[in-house]
């Protein structure tokens, strides 16, 4: 189950997002990984957003965590990626501002207040990642793995768009 437990290390964020959008996900994470959820949150924040999706966790992975950038093929998909998604609040990505995010991808998950279906869904499968790898907490590369995963997912669009070819990337991560 994906649920929401206290303030993060910058506290509560004041926001037009539900106030159980300043949770961190009650999942065995590592510190790194709790940075980025934070980080996806403040994101989703500035952007006018009501709920975390994947396009704010791929962004905040890329900026907080070098294992998810070594997992690019070069260092000049990461300064793409991140182009787009800085974009993301000036043009690119306006339409999906004030947008759920539903890939159809995943069945709908519940008990994720503040988050998109998918994004919530990706954390799951992170976590579930980690575990059947045998480590306690999920790490930042998990999660993209689990983000590359969903064909449909905004994260996935961000990702093409930058020139990544996600099969490969699937494959490095495997």
């Amino acid at each position: 189950m994906f649920r929401c437990i206290g303030a993060d290390e910058v506290g509560y964020v004041q926001s037009p997002t539900p106030s159980d959008a300043a949770h961190l996900p009650d999942a065995p994470l590592s510190d790194e990984l709790a940075l980025v959820v934070a980080g996806a949150r403040r994101r989703a924040v500035r952007d006018g957003d009501r709920q975390i999706d994947t396009a704010h966790l791929l962004h905040s992975l890329l900026e907080t965590d070098p294992e998810v950038r070594d997992a690019f093929a070069d260092g000049g998909q990461v300064a793409r990626l991140l182009g787009y998604l800085v974009q993301r609040s000036i043009g690119y990505g306006l339409q999906w501002q004030g947008s759920v995010e539903d890939s159809g991808a995943v069945p709908v998950v519940r008990g994720a207040p503040g988050w998109s279906s998918v994004a919530a869904a990706a954390m799951e499968s992170g976590v579930e990642r980690a575990t059947a790898r045998g480590d306690e907490r999920a790490r930042g590369v998990d999660v993209l793995a689990a983000l590359a995963e969903d064909v449909e997912c905004r994260a996935v669009e961000v990702l093409g768009r930058a020139g990544v070819d996600v099969s490969r990337l699937r494959q490095r991560l495997g």
